[in-house]
């Protein structure tokens, strides 16, 4: 398991993220305060505050091809 904070600043940065992490077979989630979604749902997003840093959570043993796809949006 893998945690780190991401930031979405704009649509298409959530549209990008939602098509890349929908690549892999691990479940990830996303929590901002105290609701969490799935990280392949694009409206699961869109009801987070993205204003703010969101806590991204990948689980499984091996997360590395992930945490480079979405490097951008790594804060």
């Amino acid at each position: 398991m893998k945690t780190v904070d991401i930031k979405l600043s704009s649509i298409e940065d959530v549209r990008n993220f939602v098509n890349i992490v929908s690549k892999y077979e691990m479940d990830i989630d996303l929590m901002s305060g105290r609701y969490v979604v799935d990280a392949k749902s694009i409206m699961g997003i869109f009801s987070l505050d993205l204003l703010k840093p969101i806590q991204l959570t990948a689980h499984a043993e091996d997360t590395d091809a992930l945490m480079a796809d979405i490097k951008p949006y790594i804060i």
